[in-house]
């Protein structure tokens, strides 16, 4: 898989790249800005983008900018945003980019947990969005979303994690066909139309950060 890196940070740079080729991904360019970011994915159009979100010159949100940047021009770009801090606003902007698909968005610390990094590298490569747990879990402390009961809650928390319905029923042991009615409630809660379902999942992963 054709990976291009961002991360202002040599060393961090240096071992993202070195843990990505152990795990199978091709790192054709790693990078220390945005400006070169969006230059190396130009020139090599990678199947996924790892970038950090403050880069210079003023290390604000610049990686994200570029990465929203990006996907105007390759809606279907794969990205994943690392953040040192919890900013739901920046993983909204993300999903809020190209199609909605293939977006992640996760605390550095994550990237200690190997295993759990890579499964994410590979899923949102694959289309699917990932939002950090720890994201996940803030907004369920201030953002109910009145309307949603509480498991409807746990099972739209789960689902902006990026958990297909088969996972969650694994991880709240309930069924499988529990989950379906749960999503069908959100979709409908949410005001979400009929349609193709990954796109509603995004749609209520959006709604679920905006909210």
């Amino acid at each position: 898989m054709r990976t291009v890196l961002a991360e202002d940070g040599a060393l961090l740079r240096e071992g993202l790249a070195a843990l990505l080729d152990r795990f199978g991904f091709q790192v054709v360019a790693a990078v220390a800005d945005a400006d070169a970011l969006v230059a190396a994915v130009t020139d090599h159009a990678p199947d996924l983008v790892v970038t950090d979100i403050r880069m210079p010159p003023g290390f604000s949100d610049e990686g994200l900018r570029a990465a929203v940047r990006l996907r105007r021009t390759r809606p279907d770009l794969p990205v994943v945003a690392l953040s040192q801090y919890v900013e739901t606003g920046y993983a909204a902007d993300l999903l809020d980019s190209g199609t909605g698909a293939g977006v992640g968005y996760l605390l550095k610390d994550r990237v200690g947990d190997v295993q759990e990094f890579v499964a994410v590298l590979r899923r949102v490569a694959a289309g699917g969005t990932v939002v950090d747990p720890d994201v996940v879990r803030t907004l369920l402390k201030r953002n109910p979303l009145a309307g949603l009961s509480n498991r409807e809650r746990e099972v739209l928390g789960l689902v902006a994690e990026g958990y297909a319905n088969a996972g969650i029923a694994h991880h709240l042991v309930i069924s499988e066909a529990a989950v379906n009615k749960h999503v069908g409630n959100i979709f409908t809660k949410l005001g979400l139309a009929p349609g193709e379902d990954r796109n509603r999942r995004v749609l209520a992963t959006l709604t679920y950060l905006r909210g």
